[in-house]
């Protein structure tokens, strides 16, 4: 079982830089994809990043595309979500997942095995 730990979400003002962390314990950190994703109050689940499982390969949704940047570290079994210029827009509740089976970089949420229960990120304008 792995087991997915995010931190690192707070209240910040638009134009801000916040970074959340998702510390995994348990399986074999290093053979998964890592994902981010985030859902705002009363809207759907969306998809905002993922890293393949060296590292080598990154993928953004476009609302996100420049401001963010998804990045792993194996030896500490952590995937971080570095993100700028923070607009209201990007108030979320953001979970870690982790593709247990891709060798790419998922964009679904299906693709997904196991999760983090979030941590909790709001932009005040």
């Amino acid at each position: 079982q792995v087991q997915l730990v995010e931190s690192g979400g707070g209240l910040v003002q638009a134009g801000d830089s916040l970074r959340l962390s998702c510390a995994a314990s348990g399986g074999t950190f290093s053979t998964y994809a890592m994902g981010w994703f985030r859902q705002a109050p009363g809207k759907e689940r969306e998809f905002v990043a993922v890293v393949n499982r060296i590292g080598s390969n990154t993928y953004y949704a476009d609302s996100v595309k420049g401001r963010f940047t998804i990045s792993r570290d194996n030896a500490k079994k952590t995937v971080y979500l570095q993100m700028n210029s923070l607009k209201p827009e990007d108030t979320a509740v953001y979970s870690c997942a982790a593709d247990t089976s891709s060798f790419g970089v998922g964009k679904t949420s299906d693709e997904y095995t196991y999760w983090g229960r979030g941590t909790r990120v709001t932009v005040s304008s």
